[in-house]
């Protein structure tokens, strides 16, 4: 971290810059939550599973390729996620439209299923990563219900068609494990990673954006 001078002449620390490598305002939000204000820098990246990929691996895979694609300057922390919800072993991406949201929907209708999250930090060379596993089941759905859900139009840009954070909330009967890793960035783990790499959310000093060279 690098040293500056307050106004009454006490060396302060100014951390790192930290870069959102992802376009989710979902997860911008949850930053925001923390008093983190960070650049957000959208990376695109191939999301297609590779042959025989299992879920966590993907969503480990996918999150350090999106750290790894971003471009930032100096001595910023860039972070990154990728989630997915899994049923029956299976990964269940975004939906394609509302007939998709539909399908995905009567599948997760009173049932168990996961989601989960990778999380990436990059700072300079080094890189950490981890994946986040949280299991919720869904209230039984009647298609009235799924149409009236679908006609919100949240299902749109939504790891398994639905939003916790949001009117899918009416959804979900049960959660155990982390929520906001549902909502798409488990803050804990997040916290952490990022403490690895010497940038703590949780200090006193506030993040202030600053602008990047591209």
């Amino acid at each position: 971290m690098a040293e500056g001078w307050s106004a009454a002449g006490t060396v302060t620390t100014v951390p790192p810059r930290l870069v959102l490598a992802s376009a989710s305002p979902r997860r911008a939000e949850l930053l925001g939550r923390l008093g983190a204000r960070a650049h957000v820098r959208p990376t695109a990246v191939d999301e297609t599973p590779l042959d025989g990929e299992a879920p966590a691996s993907l969503v480990a895979r996918l999150a350090d390729a999106k750290a790894a694609a971003c471009t930032v300057a100096g001595d910023a922390v860039v972070l990154a996620a990728d989630t997915v919800v899994v049923l029956d072993d299976q990964a269940l991406g975004k939906p394609r439209d509302g007939d998709d949201a539909r399908e995905m929907l009567r599948a997760l209708s009173g049932r168990d299923h996961q989601v989960l999250t990778g999380v990436a930090v990059r700072r300079g060379d080094t890189h950490r990563h981890e994946v986040v596993t949280t299991d919720v089941r869904f209230a039984p759905l009647t298609e009235a219900e799924i149409a009236w859900y679908v006609g919100t139009g949240e299902p749109a840009g939504k790891a398994g068609g639905y939003g916790l954070q949001g009117a899918g909330a009416a959804l979900v009967e049960r959660i155990e494990g982390s929520d906001t890793n549902v909502i798409g960035l488990p803050l804990p783990t997040t916290v952490a990673l990022l403490r690895q790499v010497g940038l703590d959310l949780l200090s006193p000093t506030e993040l202030e954006p600053t602008e990047l060279e591209r």
